[in-house]
């Protein structure tokens, strides 16, 4: 019987492969051994805190003139550009006023003719001797004032086309009608407010407790639940406080912060968000340490005589370091204890 051998098969890399593969084992079993030890660490507090949608600028589409909205082409959720026509006044007077200015134009116009006229006579009389310079200078006179007449009829005219044209009410910027408090039909004056109109980019506006007023700061990050949920569920956008108010009132302290992409939300719409509120100390243990059993949270400690107990915990928030995701005990646990991986298949019941 004649043995085939493997020409790729080397005894002596095997038994390398082997011995690393139980030296791997026995250094995963030390280090299971060891365990973790619980060191109290310095996190950055959090505090949920309510945030509301605001526009960093609302205006006011006011009347120039007065007189009786006939036309409202803006309703409350309207976006609108900047110059556009959102309402029209008139004033029934101001056309009987420019009739009567018209008129006034004819009559000057039907002067200047006349008294036209008579100068070209005047001069030609003049010319042959047959009058005198002092009466072709009145007539000059005369027809120099009707001209001053005919234009100021035409500027007072103008002034009247003008609080005509002042009549539409115009958009002064590019925003969201927020308020529209007036319909067609109404009556207003100069000044008078015909729609509020919010510009398109939003901050949270924060109200805090005095009480956390020293850890704000200008730069500081915040997180933004999801909308319609809390951060309970998790705060997975971030902003930017841009601002924090120096006055405190009624004990809160107001912060403004800038978000990406908070377009679609209503100005006024409540977010949850999580804001730093100083540092403390807590307890931090890897999350696959922390085990689950008939709704109760355990961890698995080693104690000095090498045997193991479950310990009941309370869990708080998890937070993400630089070695994994930890989960912070707020009782069950102090510093120095030593935890292992759960025994019998626990791992990980969460």
């Amino acid at each position: 019987m004649r043995t085939i051998s493997n020409p790729l098969f080397n005894p002596f890399r095997a038994s390398l492969h082997v011995a690393s593969l139980m030296s791997l084992l026995l250094a995963v079993t030390a280090a299971q051994a060891e365990g973790f030890v619980v060191k109290a660490m310095t996190i950055a507090d959090k505090k949920a805190v309510f945030a509301t949608v605001e526009s960093t600028d609302a205006i006011a589409a006011r009347v120039r003139i007065s007189g009786t909205v006939t036309e409202l082409s803006a309703t409350e959720g309207d976006l609108v550009q900047e110059g556009a026509v959102i309402a029209l006044v008139k004033d029934p007077k101001l056309d009987l006023q420019i009739e009567a200015i018209e008129a006034q134009i004819r009559a000057a116009e039907r002067e200047i003719a006349n008294l036209k006229t008579e100068l070209e006579r005047t001069q030609a009389l003049f010319q042959r001797g047959s009058t005198t310079k002092a009466r072709l200078d009145q007539i000059n006179t005369q027809y120099d004032v009707a001209k001053s007449k005919l234009e100021a009829s035409e500027a007072e005219k103008a002034v009247i086309v003008r609080q005509l044209e002042e009549g539409a009410v115009l958009a002064p910027q590019t925003g969201r009608v927020l308020d529209v408090p007036i319909t067609v039909g109404s009556v207003v004056m100069p000044g008078e407010a015909v729609a509020t109109i919010a510009k398109e980019h939003y901050i949270l506006r924060l109200s805090l407790p005095e009480r956390h007023a020293r850890f704000l700061h200008k730069g500081d990050s915040v997180a933004l639940a999801a909308r319609g949920q809390d951060c309970a569920k998790g705060c997975d956008r971030t902003g930017t406080i841009v601002k924090v108010y120096p006055q405190i009132a009624n004990g809160r302290v107001l912060a403004d912060a800038t978000v990406p992409d908070l377009g679609d939300y209503f100005v006024g719409e409540r977010i949850q968000v999580r804001v730093s509120a100083g540092e403390r100390s807590a307890l931090l243990v890897p999350e696959d340490l922390v085990f689950t059993r008939f709704g109760v949270d355990f961890v698995t400690s080693r104690l000095a005589d090498d045997k193991t107990a479950d310990i009941a915990v309370q869990v708080g928030r998890s937070h993400r370091k630089q070695s994994g995701l930890m989960v912070e005990i707020l009782s069950g646990i102090e510093a120095g204890d030593i935890l292992i991986q759960p025994q019998g298949g626990e791992h990980g019941q969460k």
